[in-house]
């Protein structure tokens, strides 16, 4: 059974240049490019207007991260190397100071970066291949507390498992390493893909991986064995960007081919596919919904972003 999903709402000429980074809350879209300052719209309003934009990274912002547990952290990279934290307190967006990165801070130093469930971790890539991790819990320090090694390709993707227990990381090279959180120690270097890894994403269960790139296919993993379960294939060009539905049933994906895709699991389908545009897509997010039963009842949306400039919104054609 297909799925299908409407063109809710469209903000042309968000950003001046192409939108690389993309982040949401149950309230909010984030939203960064090689512009200086992240916008920051609201959900809540027919319109999404835009509530602030925060003077964030001078030579423009790559990735922007918010934590899952409760949308008020949120980490942004600028193409200078640096990373700046920010909290919600009181209905805005504050600056929260920046990750001490060290002495080789620099472009390419920190690249992908993912926040834990919690908030309290932040890991990274870099272009060398190591995988960085600090902890944010100690506001006076913020030090690095685990590097993890690879083989040397630049870290293209990274994220930690809801469960706090994998770090996974995506590689020009092709290859996606699983990392024990409890031992620092490589679990599994993951087969598959041989081409670039552009994104990795656990699921909500923390039970699959799936990963994607310029191999055109959504592979599935199992993080515990390392097994792959499950290749999903439908796209033209590279796959930018994988996100989970927060039920675990559905991902969704955007590629530099312009369309996003929504896929079942457990049937292993794509059951919808838009058209967005004509040039690629960098980032799609579907849209957490709130904590009421109001909220939940509401039909599912999500969000893409990408070289047009453009920021859309869809909704599901069915639901509240």
């Amino acid at each position: 059974m297909s799925k299908q999903y409407l063109a809710q709402h469209a903000i042309d000429d968000a950003h001046t240049t192409d939108i690389f980074a993309l982040a949401v809350t149950t309230t909010q879209i984030l939203s960064g490019s090689g512009e200086s300052s992240i916008k920051v719209h609201s959900t809540t309003e027919e319109a999404f207007p835009i509530v602030q934009s925060l003077d964030a990274h001078k030579l423009g912002c790559h990735h922007i991260v918010t934590d899952r547990e409760t949308g008020t952290k949120a980490a942004s990279v600028g193409f200078a190397g640096e990373v700046k934290l920010w909290k919600y307190e009181q209905g805005r967006w504050e600056d929260d100071g920046e990750v001490n990165v060290g002495s080789r801070k620099k472009a390419g130093e920190t690249w992908a970066v993912c926040l834990s469930y919690d908030g309290k971790f932040l890991a990274s890539t870099t272009h060398d291949g190591r995988i960085n991790v600090w902890d944010l819990a100690d506001t006076g320090s913020r030090e690095k507390i685990r590097e993890f090694e690879t083989k040397g390709s630049f870290g293209m993707c990274v994220d930690m498992s809801p469960d706090g227990r994998f770090v996974a990381s995506g590689h020009e090279s092709g290859n996606i390493y699983l990392f024990s959180t409890a031992t620092s120690r490589l679990l599994h270097s993951l087969p598959g893909l041989i081409k670039p890894v552009r994104a990795v994403k656990f699921s909500p269960g923390s039970t699959l991986l799936a990963a994607a790139g310029d191999a055109r296919i959504i592979s599935l993993y199992d993080p515990s064995s390392g097994e792959q379960v499950a290749n999903l294939s439908g796209h033209a060009a590279w796959i930018t960007s994988l996100d989970w539905s927060h039920t675990g049933q559905y991902i969704l994906s955007g590629s530099m081919d312009g369309r996003v895709k929504v896929w079942d699991i457990e049937r292993r389908v794509s059951v919808a596919t838009h058209n967005e545009s004509d040039k690629g897509l960098w980032a799609v997010k579907w849209l957490p919904k709130g904590e009421t039963s109001v909220e939940r009842g509401k039909a599912e949306r999500f969000v893409t972003i990408g070289s047009n400039r453009a920021i859309a919104i869809y909704r599901e054609a069915t639901g509240g």
